[in-house]
């Protein structure tokens, strides 16, 4: 990305109005799934909007994700991270740890489950043992194990300080392919999701979206311009002195 096009980002991002009024916090690990179709010209993104009624985010378009749980740390899956995931995942952290960021990798495929239904992963047989977890059972219960070799690495970015939430998200993604198994029932009126659209990347941008989510979306573009691969370096927004920064993780 062209330091213009990184600078116009950054910008955006920190201009964006913001209440903070709130007691400040440490922001939790969190990850985020955007699942990418690269079959045709112009990729798609699958996009959910959330239920009107929540007080987080109320009716935004956004990427399925959620908090990193203690059962996705014990979750067994196939095959591993690319070398250069791993390198960017304990880049700038204070305490390094790979086996955080696999959990991370893993947290992102289990809330997209449980928000879309959709079950990213392989068939595997002989299944290991499952673990405890309630959240993984529906995985074990399909004969399916995630598959952490087909996950890329796209962003980082940290909520600013004295939100009411705040988060550390690592922002994953994966082909379409990678959806073994398709569950209906998780996205509705009542559901956290109200709707689910595959939507062009210039379609999604004109949606109703968090200011990150806006910014990932340009990042995850220029990275599929530029080959999709592990090595291309990973951005990593976060404030400092109330303005947002665009570091690179894994850049040379």
């Amino acid at each position: 990305m062209s330091d213009a096009r990184a600078e116009r980002l950054t910008e955006y991002v920190s201009n964006v109005a913001r209440e903070r009024r709130w007691p400040n916090q440490k922001p939790k690990n969190a990850a985020t799934l955007i699942i990418i179709d690269r079959r045709a010209k112009s990729p798609k993104v699958l996009m959910g909007k959330r239920h009107p009624g929540h007080k987080f985010m109320p009716s935004k378009f956004v990427f399925p994700g959620g908090r990193l749980e203690s059962d996705d740390r014990k979750m067994p899956a196939l095959g591993s991270l690319a070398p250069e995931i791993e390198a960017a995942l304990i880049a700038r952290t204070v305490r390094p740890s790979p086996s955080r960021g696999r959990a991370l990798a893993l947290t992102a495929i289990r809330e997209t489950f449980e928000e879309t239904g959709l079950m990213i992963g392989r068939p595997a047989d002989p299944l290991p043992a499952a673990p405890s977890s309630d959240a993984w059972a529906p995985f074990f219960e399909r004969g399916i194990l995630p598959d952490l070799g087909a996950v890329h690495f796209v962003g980082r970015a940290i909520t600013p300080p004295r939100r009411p939430k705040r988060f550390d998200t690592r922002f994953f993604a994966i082909d379409r392919e990678a959806i073994a198994l398709e569950v209906p029932g998780f996205v509705g009126p009542d559901k956290e999701l109200v709707e689910l659209a595959w939507v062009e990347l210039d379609e999604a941008r004109q949606l109703d979206l968090p200011a990150i989510t806006v910014v990932m979306l340009e990042e995850l573009e220029r990275r599929t311009e530029g080959g999709f691969g592990h090595a291309l370096p990973v951005p990593f927004y976060h404030e400092r002195q109330k303005r947002f920064v665009r570091e690179l993780l894994g850049a040379a």
